[in-house]
Parts: structure tokens; C-alpha cells; sequence
């Protein structure tokens, strides 16, 4: 067995660590990064932490690897708290965006730094080194420099330095996000395998959602430094617990709708009364959010909608269909229905019968 294979064991053995978040705060000047956050990663899970561009969550990646520390709030490892305790001393491996490789070295003395500078022999840290190489699928280039590989290369390279010291929790703070779409759908499949082969704990910082989706075990949604919803990715997915999640995590459509007046919890939406998921907004007008799968659309001569766009994307052709009061509305058909649909028809709209979040509607 090779030590990285026994490594992996040993890890899966130990479950990987518990990294917890505990009213975390945190301003930089009146702009407040992070407003209590309170969060926890379970053992061996990769958590993905979700968000527009200044929501908090490479503050809270960075308190984690001892970069920043918070206003107030605790950082805990398996119950330890490390909130003071310095960077390098923190049993944490950090991939960054730019990949922050020495120019100076080559792939495989790029990831026996850590180990060099830890005091192990050059004999051991070069053989970890060339195992990592492979475990990475990159053991042709361990004599090459970083000028000579390219970009998805030198992030393997970055990965492969950040587990040569064999720590407990990974992070990664938008590592793909400098890739082409290739090359990035590629290098997220290959982390998410060694993240469950070696079965360490790891948090991915990303603002792309199908990243997130497609790699997490949980999905954090984080919105101006506070923690909105914390699920699974279906789940997330499925029944976002609010009008933000369900329209940063895939498309929404907003569709006009009216209290009932009723004590049954529905709104009325196109002539038809609905059950309602969540709370209904005691003031303002209303608006439905709905999935562009979740709608149906069905060619009608005597249709009062009609469809104004048709975009391709593989499986599935994603329309834009107005509604009579003017609305417009993404709706997914299998692709081969496409020429019952052409741009200009007329078409009904019918909506599903599972409950529908409400939020007020947008100016």
C-alpha cells in the first residue's frame, strides 16, 4: 500500500475534523463582512461556502486559516478553539485562486516546500512529493517549472502542495474561477474525488452556483455576512428557505400574485389559487417564484401567452414565454418539442401543483 493510500484510510478512520463558526464578526471600516455567523462543517464533508462578491465568505475562509481574525466569535477545530492561534500553526492546506506557486521552483519542489520547511529529509518529502504528483495525475511534470504548465496545471501543482503536509482540513478559496469552462469542469471533478478518497474535511469558497451544486455535500448560502440557508444541494434547490437563495441558486421567475384573504395560506396566481411555501408578506404587492422546469407551456391557438425567445442548451430548450398582463416568464421543454414552440406562437402557461414561495414584489 502506498503511504498515500494509507493516509487515505487513516483519514477516513479518523472522519476528518469538525470545524465550527461561532458568532463570527467582523468590519472592515463600515463595511461589515461578516454579522454573526454561525456555521459548522461535519467530519469529512466538502461545505461550499455561497455567495455574491463581498457576502463574507473568503473572510470567514481566511478566519479559518488564520489570515483574519474576527471581531468577536470563535473559529473551533474538533472542539479546539484556534481563533488566536497563528497561521502556521493551524493544521490547515490552502489552495488559492492565482495558484501562488514559487516561479523559482519546480512542480515537485513547489510541493516539498511545506515539508522542507517542517524539517523533513529531502529523501522522504521528495518521495510524498512525487506521490501527490500522481495522486494529482501530473507525475510527467515534477521537473517542470510553472511558466512551463498551464493554468488547470499549476492549480493541480497548488492542490498537491496544499496536502503535502497532511492536514486535517483543505481550503479552497475560488480555485477555479481563473479556468476555461473545460478545464474547470475537469479540476472540480478530480478535487471532489480526492476530497472523498482522502476524506478531509474541506470548505470551497465559490461564487458560481453550479460549482457548489455540483461538488458539495452541503451548500452554504451567505447574503451581506449573515448565513441564509445551509442544506444539502437538492434540498437548496428544491425548497430554498428564502426569496434570495431561490433566485441566486438557479433561475427564478417572478409572476405578479394576490392575497386570497383567506386563512389557508394560498395566493391566487393567472386565475388560480395556490399553496403557499414559507411565510406570505402581510404588506406590498406579491410576486410567485417559480422554476423554469416547474412550468408547463403547451401550444394554443387560442393562447393568451406567447413565446418570445427559444435558447438551446443541450437537453433541454429554455424559452421565454410573455404573459398576458405582460410578464415574462423562462420555461425548460425537451428539446425535440421545440418546433411545437417556435418564437411568436401562441401558447397556455400552467403552473405547478406543489406549493410556491412568495416574496414581495420587486420595484
Amino acid at each position: 500500500m502506498t503511504a498515500i493510500a494509507t493516509e487515505a484510510a487513516a483519514a477516513r478512520e479518523a472522519d476528518g475534523a469538525t470545524i465550527e463558526f461561532r458568532g463570527l464578526r467582523r468590519s472592515f471600516g463600515a463595511t461589515v463582512a461578516l454579522d454573526g455567523l454561525d456555521l459548522t462543517a461535519h467530519p469529512g464533508e466538502l461545505l461550499a461556502l455561497l455567495g455574491p462578491s463581498g457576502c463574507g465568505k473568503t473572510t470567514a475562509l481566511r478566519m479559518l486559516a488564520g489570515f483574519e481574525h474576527p471581531d468577536s466569535g470563535q473559529v473551533l477545530v474538533d472542539g479546539r478553539d484556534v481563533t488566536r492561534i497563528p497561521a502556521h500553526r493551524r493544521d490547515a492546506g490552502m489552495v488559492f485562486q492565482s495558484y501562488s506557486l514559487f516561479p523559482h521552483l519546480t512542480a515537485v519542489d513547489n510541493v516539498a516546500f511545506g515539508p522542507r520547511m517542517r524539517g523533513v529529509g529531502q529523501a522522504q518529502r521528495r518521495s510524498r512529493a512525487a506521490e501527490l504528483l500522481d495522486l494529482v495525475g501530473l507525475p510527467q511534470l515534477a521537473d517542470r517549472y510553472p511558466h512551463q504548465m498551464s493554468g488547470g496545471q499549476q492549480q493541480r501543482v497548488a492542490l498537491a502542495r496544499a496536502l503535502a503536509l497532511r492536514p486535517r482540513v483543505l481550503l479552497l478559496d475560488e480555485p477555479l474561477s481563473a479556468l476555461d469552462a473545460k478545464v474547470r469542469l475537469n479540476l472540480r471533478e478530480e478535487i471532489r474525488r480526492l476530497q472523498q478518497e482522502l476524506g478531509i474535511t474541506t470548505l470551497f469558497v465559490t461564487h458560481d452556483q453550479e460549482e457548489a451544486l455540483s461538488m458539495a455535500d452541503r451548500v452554504a448560502v451567505l447574503r451581506s455576512g449573515r448565513l441564509e440557508q445551509v442544506d444539502a444541494p437538492e434540498v437548496l434547490y428544491a425548497r430554498p428557505a428564502t426569496p434570495f437563495v431561490a433566485e441566486f441558486v438557479g433561475t427564478m421567475s417572478r409572476v405578479p400574485a394576490t392575497r386570497t384573504g383567506g386563512a389557508d395560506g394560498t395566493v391566487e396566481v393567472l386565475g388560480r389559487r395556490m399553496p403557499v411555501t414559507g411565510p406570505v408578506p402581510a404588506e406590498g404587492e406579491l410576486d410567485v417564484l417559480v422554476r423554469p422546469e416547474a412550468l408547463r407551456v403547451v401550444p394554443d391557438r387560442q393562447g393568451t401567452s406567447r413565446v418570445v425567445t427559444a435558447a438551446f442548451l443541450g437537453a433541454v430548450t429554455r424559452l421565454t414565454v410573455r404573459l398576458e398582463d405582460g410578464t415574462e416568464v423562462k420555461i425548460d421543454i425537451p428539446g425535440h418539442a421545440v418546433s411545437d414552440l417556435p418564437v411568436g406562437s401562441p401558447a397556455t402557461v400552467s403552473f405547478p401543483d406543489h406549493p410556491v414561495l412568495v416574496d414581495r414584489r420587486v420595484a
